[in-house]
């Protein structure tokens, strides 16, 4: 049982590691059930210090996850239009056999939204583009690093009880 739940555990976490990228998957939701599965494992003791913090950070991450993409958009002059081209773009770059297509997709994805906002200004569709890729990216980059130090805790509890689970 316990290396079933090990091994679930450690499926959620490199799940979560995918999720910071991919708008479908909640990447930082998804580690932090990784760590807690960890933890339900007889041969671990729980450290409800890590669970605690992680939970905070997770939450914390959540929520900030919808606000800095909307702040990027909003301080380049964008509308909700570019967020959705972002999130849309990116999925469509992901599936695109082009290179690079996550990073172009939400960037050529938030221009098209402001286009169909305002098909006249395509100045200030490029300058709100811009700000929601920034914030696209800002946001990723925060949930990359919060999945890969689970990834780290994960890896490092496993090794400390390496004993006990065998």
């Amino acid at each position: 049982m316990d290396i079933l739940l090990l091994g679930v555990g450690l499926l959620f976490v490199i799940l979560g590691i995918f999720g910071s990228f991919l708008p479908v998957l909640p990447g930082p939701s998804l580690s932090f059930i990784g760590l807690v599965l960890l933890y339900c494992t007889d041969a671990i003791p729980v450290n409800y210090w890590i669970l605690g913090i992680s939970l905070v950070i997770t939450l914390l991450l959540t929520v900030l996850d919808y606000i800095i993409p909307a702040k990027g958009t909003k301080k380049f002059g964008g509308s909700s239009y570019g967020i959705w081209g972002t999130n849309i773009g990116l999925i469509v770059g992901l599936l695109a056999p082009i290179p690079f297509g996550f990073i172009i997709g939400p960037f050529v994805g938030a221009f098209i939204g402001e286009i169909i906002y305002d098909n006249k200004d395509h100045q200030r569709a490029l300058k709100a583009a811009t700000g929601s890729f920034i914030g696209f990216l800002a946001s990723s980059f925060l949930k990359f690093i919060v999945c890969v130090m689970h990834f780290g805790i994960f890896v490092w509890v496993v090794w400390q009880y390496k004993a006990n689970l065998l």
